[in-house]
């Protein structure tokens, strides 16, 4: 048995916004957890530029909505306008759905935030507990025990090899994921869709953008954006595929403008690969995989870094269980075939995203090249409901071990470009945004534990167990049609937001509770 330099119940490999997340969730479970990241700090690149309503609803749960709210962009910058050059005219917009403006299916809204403003929030979210990070620290090898995993570290800077003991690996290290490639998993999926390079700079765009704000400017010269609301700038660019050097500033200068009257300054360069590919497998043993290591999603729709978000939310809560002994290891087998399904779906709409964009980026550069004078109304092979992803965001359903079906009929099958969201209070999809006073949302009502909703309290009370975390609380009677239940009907919500079991009525039996959550949790009834 290798001897470890240090232990942790969670190893987290990987620093950027889901694995930063799943420290934060572990951590209010009281899970110890190590998060190692490879890069000697946090990314100083924007990369994501999106944080959608169901991800501001689980930092909401963190308590930290209000701390990236405050370094986010105005709800005004939630729309996406496209244009032949940045300093021109819109030919179409559409806006961001739950982002542009509040939407009554979530007390929360989306917003438009460079990922280098998220992830600093994120890593002080545990800053006071026990939750050590190391910059800088690679994994290199894995060693699978029975009850545990063991592995190498190196410190990038020193050379020096460390060994940490972990009841569980959580990999969120990206794309190129060493923890999958360790493993020999592998992916499917288009795969590469193509090199591009972010060019971070700043320019006097006021002119143009001032009274037309977006968070992203589509345009026949590439993806522009802004960084932060007190100025700065990044363009997303296929990359020249001459393979010489290139020189950024004149490119941009002309991407801005063709007549290249507009000064910018170049800051800093990145080149990178879009990814569009699901891992075969998100779990091997003890070691599972969320994020970008899951699932490479092209940035075209902002669904990536909030799917992944979405996958710490699932997998958290699950992990603590079976580290504090209130669910069995079989909790764990539900992770995959619950996030895996969505990984693919929002893969075909992430793809279907950048296809259609690279087509009317196409059709309009060949436009300008011919001498021709575009039109200002043209059609787009997309409505605006296209980026109306509530479907996608909030209308993700679970069917595993982890949810008991009632007896009522299942929703029609979403197709891949449905992007319509319509509340249910059917098991396994998320519960509804419903008011349970004037300022508390049936949101509010999760947390750490499992929720029970019931019209009746006092009846329901009497039939829990203290085995597992389990709150009862009241849910208001105009609220019972909508939620399908009787005067002595419930909901049990999972620690994720999911609803977990329903019963319309009475319980079946005075064991029924308990048996649910026995079920639900793999493990013995009591």
């Amino acid at each position: 048995m290798p001897l470890a330099d240090a232990e942790a119940a969670v190893l987290i490999v990987g620093g950027g916004p889901v694995g930063l997340t799943a420290r934060a969730l572990l951590d209010r479970w009281g899970v110890r957890t190590l998060l190692v990241e490879k890069h000697g700090e946090l990314s100083p690149f924007p990369r994501s530029r999106l944080v959608n309503v169901r991800s501001m609803e689980i930092f909401h749960q963190l308590g930290l909505a209000t701390g990236i709210r405050a370094r986010a962009f105005a709800p005004r910058y939630g729309r996406i306008r496209f244009r032949d050059a940045l300093c021109g005219h819109d030919f179409a917009t559409a806006a961001m759905a739950g982002v542009n403006a509040p939407v009554p299916e979530s007390p929360e809204t989306g917003l438009v935030t460079s990922q280098d403003r998220l992830e600093p929030v994120l890593l002080a979210a545990t800053a006071a507990t026990d939750a050590p990070v190391r910059f800088g620290t690679e994994l290199t090898v894995l060693a699978e025990e029975t009850d545990s995993v063991v592995a190498t570290l190196v410190d990038r800077r020193s050379g020096d090899e460390t060994r940490v003991r972990a009841r569980y690996v959580l990999a969120a290290d990206g794309a190129n994921s060493t923890v999958r490639n360790l493993l020999g998993i592998g992916t499917t999926g288009p795969g590469a869709m193509g090199r591009f390079t972010t060019v971070v700079f700043d320019a006097d765009l006021g002119r143009w953008c001032d009274r037309y704000p977006a968070g992203v400017y589509f345009t026949a010269h590439g993806l522009f954006g802004p960084l932060y609301p007190e100025g700065g700038w990044a363009w997303f660019v296929p990359t020249p595929e001459d393979g010489g050097p290139a020189d950024w500033t004149d490119l941009l200068s002309r991407a801005l403008d063709p007549s290249g009257t507009v000064r910018a300054r170049v800051l800093r360069v990145e080149h990178w690969v879009m990814n569009a590919f699901v891992a075969e497998r998100f779990r091997h043993g003890r070691i599972l995989l969320a994020g970008d290591a899951a699932h490479g999603l092209p940035i075209i729709g902002g669904l990536g870094m909030n799917a992944g978000v979405a996958d710490a939310h699932n997998l958290c809560w699950k992990l603590a269980g079976v580290l504090h002994g209130w669910a069995g290891p079989p909790l764990l087998d539900t992770y995959e075939p619950e996030r895996q399904p969505v990984a693919h779906r929002t893969l075909r709409q992430a793809v279907a995203n950048t296809r259609l964009l690279l087509q009317v980026q196409q059709r309009r550069r060949e436009h300008l090249r011919a001498g021709g004078v575009p039109s200002d109304h043209i059609e787009l092979p997309w409505s605006e409901r296209f980026f109306a992803q509530l479907g996608l965001v909030l209308g993700v359903a679970y069917d595993s071990g982890a949810v008991l079906p009632d007896d009522s009929p299942p929703p029609p099958e979403p197709s891949d470009t449905s992007t319509d969201y319509v509340p249910t209070a059917r098991p396994g999809h998320r519960m509804p945004h419903l008011w349970l006073t004037r300022e508390r949302s049936t949101l509010d009502a999760v947390g750490e534990w499992f929720t029970l909703l019931t019209p009746d309290p006092a009846y329901w009370t009497q039939h829990t167990a203290s085995r597992w975390p389990l709150h009862v609380e009241l849910l208001p009677g105009e609220h019972t049609d909508r939620c399908g239940l009787g005067s002595r009907g419930a909901l049990l919500i999972r620690p994720d937001g999911h609803i977990a079991a329903r019963w319309h009525n009475n319980p079946p039996t005075e064991t029924a509770l308990r048996q649910a959550l026995a079920t639900i949790t793999g493990t013995v009834p009591v």
